[in-house]
């Protein structure tokens, strides 16, 4: 059964404050990952950690392309960052992963501000809270 992509966002944004309330920032991301992919799984979603993804381009495929931190029931998009502040690139990057995938919204989540709210971006590619954007 689909979810709902909304829903989806709200609970990953929920597990992502609850472990940004616990454990603080400044760790690593990957203890980040999976302690989120930890919450999401206990919510009953099924998530799939360092998702490989191909790229295509002029005939050629890599396999490795890229790696998603967290792909939630193949709908959504979480990419982890454990950084003092946003770079402009991990907004791009997180567009090019949407892209790539074929998704509609991915969530930016850098646990290393110190509020989590500070910390949270949502992204989206042709996409506005349920609706296509016109």
């Amino acid at each position: 059964m689909d979810r709902d992509l909304e829903n989806l966002a709200s609970i990953a944004v929920d597990c992502g404050f609850r472990l940004h309330e616990t454990l603080g920032p400044g760790l690593l991301e990957s203890v980040y990952e999976a302690c989120l992919f930890q919450l999401l799984t206990e919510r009953g979603l099924a998530v799939r950690r360092q998702q490989s993804v191909p790229i295509h381009f002029n005939g050629l495929i890599l396999q490795e392309g890229f790696r998603a931190d967290l792909l939630v029931e193949d709908q959504l998009l979480i990419e982890l960052k454990s950084t003092e502040a946003h770079a402009p690139v991990h907004a791009k990057q997180v567009l090019t992963y949407l892209r790539l995938l074929d998704l509609k919204l991915g969530l930016l989540m850098n646990f290393g501000a110190g509020r989590f709210k500070d910390g949270i971006r949502r992204i989206a590619k042709d996409y506005y809270r349920g609706q296509p954007f016109p």
